[in-house]
């Protein structure tokens, strides 16, 4: 069921569906919950869903300047409150969602009983890397979202993708495309400044299912199994011939490794 609900001044569009331990999914940049589709549709069944829109992306409001990763927690800390979820949850982010999901535990750790990371990153961004997100933050300010979706259509999918089913690639660009340009400067400026989480890893005892596509050119496999090893309690999952969106590139594997994930750490 898709929702709206206020929240502390904030409108969102969050999915809420199901009934039973909570799973929290947290949706990549920039990008709205309808990139979680297929695991809304098969965790339902089992376990009550949360898929909000983050501010400023989709149908939820709150467009900020810069929007950091721990104001992201926050207001997902928030609307889990106004929503009445019982904890603890299950956490599940994608990308700039995985970035999130650090920040969440911990400031938030009472919440949260299992980490799931989709093709995401520990490491902040290189100080290049940084000034490039705030250049295109400006761009984007003043052109729209055009440049972003130039930027990163091409590093979204793997060439399987692209070829065999280009009709995902082309939902996320009309996602992008009618994204608040505002809301993409804003998150843009928010994960130039990201904590780098590395050194801390080996304090994340949470059961974590980490997660990458074979052909991520954002989130390496290789780095992302840097992450698992560094996690004492994490188990590693790579999908065949998925690039950087593989919870849409093969929902069917993505929704294997979750279950597995879900029963194993029960």
């Amino acid at each position: 069921m898709l929702r709206m609900v206020d929240v502390g001044g904030m409108r969102y569009r969050v999915v809420d569906e199901g009934l039973g331990p909570a799973i929290l999914f947290v949706h990549g940049f920039p990008l709205d919950h309808t990139m979680w589709a297929a695991q809304v549709a098969e965790f339902s069944r089992t376990n009550r869903v949360i898929a909000p829109d983050l501010r400023g992306f989709g149908g939820t409001d709150g467009t900020l300047y810069a929007v950091s990763m721990q104001q992201f927690a926050d207001d997902l800390e928030e609307l889990l409150i106004a929503l009445e979820v019982e904890r603890p949850i299950t956490f599940c982010g994608l990308s700039m969602g995985g970035y999130i999901a650090w920040q969440f535990v911990l400031r938030h750790p009472q919440w949260v009983e299992r980490l799931i990371l989709c093709d995401t990153r520990a490491a902040g961004d290189s100080p290049e890397a940084a000034s490039n997100r705030l250049k295109m933050a400006d761009i984007v300010t003043k052109e729209g979202p055009e440049p972003v979706v130039w930027a990163m259509m091409p590093k979204l999918f793997s060439r399987m993708t692209t070829e065999r089913r280009p009709e995902i690639a082309e939902q996320v660009r009309q996602t992008v495309m009618n994204t608040n340009p505002l809301a993409i400067a804003a998150a843009h400026r928010g994960m130039a400044i990201r904590p780098d989480v590395t050194e801390q890893l080996p304090n994340f005892h949470l059961p974590t299912l980490v997660l990458v596509g074979e052909h991520d050119a954002i989130s390496p496999p290789a780095e992302m199994m840097g992450i698992a090893n560094a996690l004492p309690n994490a188990r590693f999952v790579q999908i065949p011939d998925a690039g950087h969106m593989a919870p849409m590139e093969d929902p069917v594997a993505v929704n294997r490794a979750i279950r597995d994930f879900l029963v194993m750490t029960r």
